[in-house]
């Protein structure tokens, strides 16, 4: 399939100088939808998940999705103050500062087969803190997964000790 097609750049989004990769028109389209979330699965060859962790907000889309795909629960890690439970909490490093993310302490349990899941990987703060939150709980990591992958970003050298794959590199 062609996927790119249906990722369009938006220019100055959501500030100066960055070209957004807006999936839109790939959601929006009921078989590139469903090819999408197919083509993703495919991506673990197989692999037993027990756990796909999406991050706040764009990893809800397709990580529920695939959970479903995979008949395993979906995990979502957001931004502090959001998940209503017990969390346990992991700082990291920005451009310009630092942000956190958190997860529920009861929702990874020791063992568990996990995919960490989002829609794109860039600068790869945020999927190295979503590793690390993960891995605190007990949880196995099998998987990185990612719609797009920006390269140049070289956000994979901070999940370099993952399994990392994406169904669209630029």
């Amino acid at each position: 399939m062609d996927f790119k097609s249906f990722i369009r750049d938006v220019p100055n989004f959501p500030k100066e100088g960055v070209i957004f990769k807006d999936i839109t028109l790939l959601l929006q389209n009921p078989e590139m939808l469903k090819q999408t979330a197919e083509a993703l699965a495919q991506l673990l060859n197989d692999q037993k998940i027990d756990k796909v962790v999406g991050m706040e907000s764009r990893g809800f889309i397709f990580g529920p999705i695939l959970a479903s795909k995979l008949n395993a629960g979906f995990v979502p890690i957001r931004k502090p103050g959001k998940l209503p439970s017990t969390t346990l909490s992991e700082t990291y490093d920005l451009e310009y500062g630092t942000d956190i993310l958190e997860i529920h302490t009861d929702s990874i349990t020791k063992g568990d087969r996990v995919l960490i899941h989002d829609d794109v990987l860039a600068t790869g703060g945020t999927a190295s803190a979503a590793c690390k939150l993960v891995e605190k709980l007990g949880g196995t990591i099998v998987q990185c997964n990612f719609l797009i992958e920006l390269s140049f970003l070289e956000g994979v050298s901070k999940i370099a000790d993952y399994q990392v794959k994406s169904l669209l590199t630029y």
